[in-house]
This record gives C-alpha cells, structure tokens and sequence, in this order.
C-alpha cells in the first residue's frame, strides 16, 4: 500500500527560494526534487536546513509535514542555518543591497521564530545609514515627518524639546492644586523655570549629535544611545542600546523611550515645589533645584519602554536643597 503524501518545503543549497513539494517517501521526494531543480538523480540527496542532518527513509518517516529541506547534488555540502549566514556574508563584502534582498526573500517564508528575530535584526542593522545627518543623504528616515527638518539632529531635538515643553505644561497645570495665597509666587517661579529652558533651548542638546560636549553624557559622537537601567537600578539588566540617526525604523523605536525622572515629577517634585511656595515664611525656594530635578539629567534617566517602571519610586526631594538663604545687602556706614 502506497504511503500517503505529506507535504514539505524545498529547496536547493544555492539559493533562497523554495518549493512546496509533496511525497510519500524519502526516494519519490527526492526524484521529484531532482526534476524540479535540474538535478542528477544519482549523487543526490536530502537534509533538514536545520542543522543539515541527512535523511534516511525511516528519519524521513519521522518528519512532520511542511518540514524545510535542502535538496543537495553531488558535491554539495550544507551545514545548516550557517550555511545561509555565509552565503549573505559574501554577499555583502560586494554588495550590500544584495544581502538585505537575500535575507527579505529568507524572511518571507521562515516561519521558526529564533531564524525571524535574526533575519529581521540583519535586515535592520544593514538597512543603517548612521553616518548621514541630511535629508537628502537618506530620505527614507524622513519618510512620515514634516517637511521643515532638513537633518536629523533637528528633528532629535525638536521631538526633545517637545518633552520639556510637555513637562513645563504639567508643572504650569498644577497651580490649580497650590493654595490660593501662595499662586502668585508660585507663577513667578514658572516664569523663571521657562526663561531658563528658553536660555538653554529647552535641552535639545541632549539628543543633537553635533553638540558632543553636552550630549556626551547621554550618546557618543556617533549617535548611540544606551539605555541607563531603571531608577532603581545603575545599569540596564537587558543591555538595551540603539541609534536613532541609523534607519527610519531606529527613529521611530526610541521614540517609545522614555526620559524616566528618578524622583517623580507628579508624585514628588512638582507637589513638593507647590508645598515649598506655601510654607516658604519669607525663606527663598530654590528653585533652581527643583529646575534640576524637572529638566536636566541631573534626575532624568533615559530608559528602554521596558526598564520604566510606573510603580511608585518612593523617593523624596532632598529636604536641605529646597530653601536657599537670601542674599544679604550691607549699607557702608
């Protein structure tokens, strides 16, 4: 009785593509294999792309359906997943353009989840372009932003910007919350905290690969990013590191970063800066520390999505920072 027909996915050792082929047995897959790439019957044979175990009728007996397979004729070796990672790396010494395309066409089809990752973190990382700062050195970075970023540093700044701004709204906000007789003084302080964030152009610098010296805490001069753990951490666990200026993809990703501050900004800063305007009793409030606290990375941690932690911090402004004493004046008698 003949065996029934299970289907299986082949292809040769010389390229990408692949066939679905069906067969009831290790000799009548191979024929049709044979047929199918133009290859002698004699000298032939058959392994899992896997790991390039070669099959025996009873090994293949065991495989279940759609099984990927590599069709070899005489004098072909295959050594696995390797084998696929040295043809894209030859590539690549000639052509870059040709190894992305390789490893798109391997993607399509590949359904195990490890060769996925690997095969997308290829095509990623190839598709980099780190070096170009201006939109028409890489215009598919800018693929989906307005028209008045030109280079790339501007856009890192501007989308910088747009946090602080963002974070100077919530301290703004909050005076709804401040006692009635201490609002006034609380605005003044507002006033100062926004004309020092307009002095230093809202700290765009952080993220603005030309200006080294100050993003330098942050970045190197070529524009990587590591990820500085959680707040309760000196170092990230999972050794997350990106760069934004690399592909259109990167640019997007640290978008979902976050600039964690490690003492809360709503749960312990800004109710602390309202409580320090209340209870001041004619002390000065520093609010140049409070300023530290909110803007600068004096107290903000630039975290990976998955190292930000919403739980609360339980951390506490440092209570000999938030008065200053007045300067004096002395009359010459």
């Amino acid at each position: 009785m003949a065996e029934p027909l299970r289907p299986f996915r082949l292809r040769g050792c010389g390229g990408p593509q692949k066939f679905g082929v069906a067969a009831g047995s290790l000799r009548g897959l191979l024929r049709k294999g044979c047929r199918l790439l133009q290859l002698p019957l004699a000298g032939s044979r058959l392994c899992l792309y896997e790991d390039g175990t070669e099959l025996t009728e009873s090994y293949f007996r065991a495989l279940p359906p759609q099984t990927e397979l590599v069709l070899l004729g005489p004098g072909e070796s295959w050594r696995g997943c390797a084998s696929d990672i040295e043809r894209l790396l030859a590539a690549f010494c000639s052509q870059q353009g040709a190894v992305v395309e390789a490893a798109r066409k391997l993607l399509t089809d590949e359904r195990a989840p490890h060769r996925q990752k690997l095969l997308a973190d290829l095509i990623h990382n190839l598709s980099e372009n780190i070096l170009a700062e201006d939109k028409e050195d890489d215009r598919k970075w800018f693929e989906g932003l307005e028209s008045r970023f030109k280079n790339k540093s501007s856009y890192l700044r501007h989308s910088c910007e747009s946090r602080m701004r963002g974070y100077m709204r919530e301290v703004s906000g909050f005076i709804s919350n401040v006692h009635p007789a201490a609002r006034d003084a609380y605005r003044g302080i507002i006033d100062l905290m926004a004309d020092k964030l307009k002095s230093v152009k809202y700290n765009g610098c952080y993220f603005d690969r030309r200006e080294e010296e100050e993003a330098a805490r942050l970045c190197t001069a070529e524009g990587w990013f590591s990820c500085q753990g959680p707040f309760d951490r000196d170092d990230c666990p999972c050794k997350h590191s990106i760069n934004p200026y690399s592909n259109r993809e990167s640019r997007i990703l640290f978008s979902t970063w976050n600039l964690d501050h490690v003492i809360e900004k709503k749960r312990a800063v800004v109710p602390e800066l309202a409580e320090a305007v209340k209870t001041r009793d004619g002390r000065e409030v520093n609010w140049e520390y409070f300023y530290q606290l909110l803007f600068t990375l004096d107290n903000l941690k630039l975290v990976h999505i998955a190292c930000h932690k919403k739980t609360n911090h339980n951390l506490s402004c440092d209570k000999t920072r938030i008065y200053r004493k007045r300067k004096q004046t002395h009359e010459i008698s």
